[in-house]
């Protein structure tokens, strides 16, 4: 079954960076598993808000900078935090990273803070 993004989800990569957001629209287009975007560019505000609540770590989120967008399996039409969720996304978001030439990085293969929800492109291709 083929998806699409939502208004809401294209309204939320407006400030990402083109590359990631290349990703994404690929990605949508060969999941096994519907996804929205839950988060694209964020405010340092936001981000502090993030931090305080125990949702991050850092403050130097490359969500403030356009580098990262937080996107979330849809079950049954509703979000999902399951692990076992993520993981058939994951490899799609991977798979679509690779087949339009651009580096990715995964929060759900983090060591510590592992994060689902996270993609990012990488500091060392992509400073901010």
């Amino acid at each position: 079954m083929a998806y699409v993004l939502g208004r809401g989800s294209l309204a939320k990569l407006t400030g990402v960076h083109p590359d990631l957001v290349k990703v994404i629209k690929r990605a949508i287009e060969i999941t096994p598993v519907d996804f929205q975007v839950l988060e694209g560019i964020r405010s340092l505000a936001r981000q502090k808000q993030l931090v305080a609540q125990g949702a991050s770590t850092t403050l130097r989120s490359r969500h403030i900078t356009g580098h990262a967008v937080d996107i979330a399996p849809l079950i049954d039409g509703k979000v999902s935090w399951h692990w076992p969720h993520y993981y058939p996304l994951a490899e799609a978001v991977k798979k679509a990273a690779k087949e339009v030439g651009v580096a990715i990085e995964w929060g759900g293969d983090w060591k510590t803070f592992k994060d689902g929800p996270h993609w990012q492109l990488p500091h060392a291709k992509y400073p901010a």
